[in-house]
């Protein structure tokens, strides 16, 4: 009779421990995710994602039509006149959005016996750009070309080079250089992966 009690205890402790160890690796997972969308889109944009930032993201996603004068002439100390030069523009209201078709490729991975195989990479990118700096209107003009360079790149990565958020940063800024440099201007302000999977 002695020993019933024991075992109900020892299972109310067991069943005790299993949920705070499930409430514990729930909060990491929720932390991990937090930190990863910290890390790719920024406290504001993390933020927006939620629901819980003042909307500038939503704004941006808009095209800039009809917004721009508006907040142009609420802005304190705005450069209202002839500022269409190559600096990045403060305003989110300024900035536009060019998502770009899913984009597929092989990449090269070796497995743990040291022989190289080739795995498919799918990513879904967007270019966000100032639409009044000089040159904005080759992003839209040139996008297909755009969309090879990308290719072109990620074609030579490896696995190990997409590995940590270090990998996705240095994706995201050699994408954003080549759509500088296939522009020909400073436009290009960042580059937004919504998707990047290995398979």
């Amino acid at each position: 009779m002695a020993q019933e009690p024991d075992n109900d205890e020892k299972r109310g402790m067991s069943l005790g421990i299993k949920i705070a160890l499930g409430g514990v690796l729930a909060l990491l997972c929720v932390g991990g995710v937090a930190g990863g969308l910290v890390m790719s889109l920024g406290v504001d944009g993390a933020l927006a994602a939620f629901g819980l930032g003042a909307g500038q993201t939503e704004q941006v996603s808009l095209d800039g039509a009809g917004h721009d004068e508006a907040d142009s002439d609420s802005a304190e100390g705005g450069d209202h006149g002839g500022g269409h030069g190559a600096a990045p523009a403060t305003d989110p209201n300024e900035m536009a959005v060019t998502p770009f078709k899913e984009i597929i490729v092989n990449i090269n991975s070796t497995t743990a016996t040291g022989r190289t195989t080739s795995r498919f990479m799918k990513l879904n990118i967007a270019l966000v750009y100032d639409e009044r700096a000089e040159g904005a209107e080759r992003v839209e003009e040139r996008r297909l070309f755009l969309r090879d360079s990308f290719q072109d790149y990620l074609r030579q990565l490896s696995e190990r080079d997409l590995q940590g958020s270090l990998g996705l940063i240095t994706v995201k800024q050699e994408l954003l250089r080549r759509a500088r440099t296939i522009t020909e201007s400073d436009a290009p302000q960042e580059m937004l992966v919504s998707d990047l999977i290995v398979q």
